[in-house]
């Protein structure tokens, strides 16, 4: 049998699409409050546990701290879309969290971007 577990963070970020036609308001610089959600996959450990929700935490502080209050043109090497920053977030959690199966990234409350493994 497998298990998923999940876990929420959030950071507060800017970007531009200048990639996009002019007059497309994502073309200018805006900022968005950042949900990103973390499941992990797996069948259960002698715990009881797929992966301890500290571990995650652990895995995923350094990554938030990375992008928290920044500019992701300025991070991240492709255009700063939902859907490029969640498989950004899951190529640099892959080698620290091994059950990592999916990343989430809502924008907004009605817009989300998900990445599967």
């Amino acid at each position: 049998m497998k298990h998923t577990v999940s876990k929420r963070f959030t950071f507060e970020s800017a970007h531009s699409l200048p990639h996009l036609p002019a007059g497309h308001k994502c073309r200018e610089m805006h900022g968005h409050s950042y949900v990103v959600q973390i499941y992990c996959t797996g069948p259960l450990d002698a715990r009881g546990f797929v992966l301890d929700f500290a571990e995650i935490s652990d895995a995923v502080k350094p990554i938030i701290a990375r992008l928290d209050h920044r500019i992701l043109n300025d991070v991240l090497p492709v255009p700063s879309t939902a859907e490029n920053l969640a498989a950004w977030i899951m190529h640099e959690l892959m080698p620290h969290l091994p059950l990592l199966s999916r990343v989430d990234v809502y924008e907004t409350a009605r817009t989300c971007a998900t990445v599967e493994r």
